[in-house]
């Protein structure tokens, strides 16, 4: 189940970093089953596998955070196997909750924010945008939604294939380099998050550019998230080169293809950010 998690994260098969952080979590379920001698080797087997899904994606802050917090409140707190095992399980459920929850959470607050009527422009596919916009439609507000492609990898087009089939939104997909265009034409850029380090906000490829445009125009940016994506320390982010045949399928002959998977952008180009505990202006 670890491992066939950790390759799961690796390549990448969700796009939302609150599932990856809930599947790691739950991946360590496999150590309630396993036999030990002692504590002492049930507690690194612990440290070792959840530093293992940890570094699965060195661009997950809430990976990080889910495993970094596991770790903290199961070992050295427990006498026996049996009661370190007792803890991790209420550890994983704690954190699960803790997860899912902060969600909610942040996309409800988020949604209080969104105006009836107001037209809306958002890249990839974050599930707590969704939610967002899905806790506003069922408030009775109607919105119209542009959602670039995100390419390479084309994440945008599920946000917009879901989009179509709810009531109350009228979706439209636009290249990525149309966002400049049809940012005229939004009220608020409404994006996910990755993670918050120090003044940098990390997203998907292609934010630092729509939020720069967003600026240009005197659009508001909006990122909801859980606040456990806003890290202090303890946290160095690493991008996420991907395979160059996401962008390009036949061999690139004389020259080199980029492809990395998330964008820095400069936190004061975002407006506001919306977290399971509030509104916070940047």
């Amino acid at each position: 189940m670890i491992d066939e998690t950790i390759a799961r994260i690796r390549e990448m098969r969700t796009h939302s970093e609150s599932t990856v952080a809930v599947d790691a979590t739950l991946a360590l379920e496999e150590l309630l089953d396993r036999e030990y001698v002692g504590i002492e080797e049930f507690e690194r087997d612990l440290e070792r596998n959840a530093g293992a899904l940890r570094r699965s994606n060195l661009s997950h802050a809430l990976l990080h955070t889910a495993m970094q917090e596991t770790i903290r409140d199961v070992v050295g707190k427990g006498d026996t196997v049996a009661e370190a095992k007792q803890l991790l399980r209420e550890t994983i459920d704690r954190e699960v909750d803790t997860i899912e929850r902060s969600k909610h959470e942040a996309a409800a607050n988020a949604a209080e924010r969104l105006e009836d009527g107001e037209t809306i422009l958002t890249h990839e596919n974050s599930t707590t945008v969704m939610e967002t916009l899905r806790r506003g439609i069922d408030s009775g507000k109607e919105f119209t939604v542009y959602v670039t492609e995100t390419r390479p990898r084309y994440i945008g087009r599920l946000t917009v294939r879901e989009l179509a089939t709810w009531d109350g939104v009228d979706p439209h997909l636009v290249t990525d380099s149309a966002a400049g265009h049809f940012a005229r034409e939004a009220d608020r850029v409404l994006l996910g998050m990755n993670c918050i380090v120090e003044e940098t906000y990390y997203n998907r490829i292609g934010t630092f550019p729509l939020c720069a445009v967003a600026s240009v125009l005197d659009r508001p940016v909006t990122v909801v998230a859980a606040s456990r994506k806003i890290v202090d320390e303890g946290f160095a982010f690493e991008n996420d080169q991907r395979s160059p045949s996401e962008v390009l399928a036949e061999p690139a002959e004389g020259f080199t293809v980029e492809n990395p998977a998330y964008d820095a952008t400069p936190l004061e180009l975002v407006d506001t950010v919306v977290t399971e505990s509030g509104f916070l202006a940047v």
